[in-house]
């Protein structure tokens, strides 16, 4: 049966539709454009269902993407990705985790929508130059050349990546642990000299409106946030996000923001905070993902 078929190949989809959107609202909007297209088709006309639904995604997320980049661009203060919450086994597969990471997405957002499309299917899901090619519409030795290009870009711009692990944890609950004593010297120490903290209020809630670099700033500016936003009635609890350790802050019960941690060599390299409220209303649910890397495109 057609739902049969897009059930199982579900988290492939998703997975695909978000790391071209960044967003996990506009991934769920493109899953509903290519079912309704799939519930459409006979399924018996379908020789590889999945190829064929991998290409359908694509070409919608595609659309989708170019549709809302002016819409980014008028976003008040700093863009990030929807946090979407994610299994301890994402962290297993590293390609998957980096390309899911906060700073990754950052990167394939300055690429062109089909530079973007072209990377994540290659370099991430594995599929061939000529799979792509009849995804998207372009030939063989064009797709070659976007994912030269696209390649190129993100090589030179991408952030060391460690996925989320027991002793990366470790150094959040000391990091919390730091921000709620007020200690400022423990917290350096926890913190990478060249350290990015990043806040996403999307113009509906307090949030900085441009990255804080250093150490020192970073660290004041934590602490400052803290003694205004943490009082006795807040909830802190660890989770998992984009591959990513992370902080959630809960008041009342409800999801007040998001902090996603990068850490290398034992330093926090990269903080992540998503206050943005449209942002957070799916953040609970855990997002299943599938590379699909066992899965030949054409079974």
């Amino acid at each position: 049966m057609a739902e049969d078929a897009f059930t199982e190949h579900r988290p492939l989809l998703f997975t695909i539709a978000y790391e071209m959107l960044g967003s996990a609202t506009d991934a769920e909007d493109v899953l509903q454009e290519s079912y309704l297209r799939w519930s459409a088709v006979d399924p018996a006309a379908v020789e590889h269902p999945r190829a064929y639904l991998v290409r359908v995604v694509t070409r919608q997320a595609l659309n989708h993407l170019r549709a809302v980049r002016a819409r980014r661009e008028e976003y008040v203060g700093t863009w990030l990705p929807e946090p979407i919450r994610t299994a301890p086994e994402v962290s297993e597969d590293a390609i998957l985790a980096e390309s899911v990471s906060m700073a990754m997405m950052l990167v394939l957002e300055t690429l062109n929508p089909t530079e973007r499309a072209v990377f994540v299917l290659h370099d991430v899901f594995g599929y061939t130059h000529g799979e792509i090619a009849a995804s998207i519409g372009k030939t063989e030795v064009t797709v070659r050349q976007i994912a030269h290009r696209a390649r190129r870009h993100v090589h030179a711009r991408r952030r060391r990546f460690e996925p989320d692990s027991d002793a990366a944890r470790e150094i959040v609950q000391r990091f919390l642990l730091a921000t709620a004593t007020g200690e400022i010297q423990a917290l350096m120490d926890l913190l990478a000299p060249d350290v990015v903290q990043i806040s996403d209020g999307g113009g509906k809630a307090a949030a900085a409106r441009r990255p804080i670099t250093g150490r020192d700033d970073v660290a004041r500016f934590v602490l400052g946030v803290a003694r205004t936003s943490i009082t006795a009635t807040t909830h802190i609890e660890h989770a998992t996000y984009n591959g990513m350790p992370a902080a959630r802050c809960l008041t009342g019960g409800e999801l007040d923001w998001l902090l996603a941690f990068e850490i290398h060599s034992g330093r926090i390299t990269g903080l992540y905070a998503m206050r943005n409220p449209d942002k957070l209303h799916r953040a609970d649910a855990v997002r299943p993902l599938d590379r699909g890397e066992h899965q030949p495109w054409k079974p």
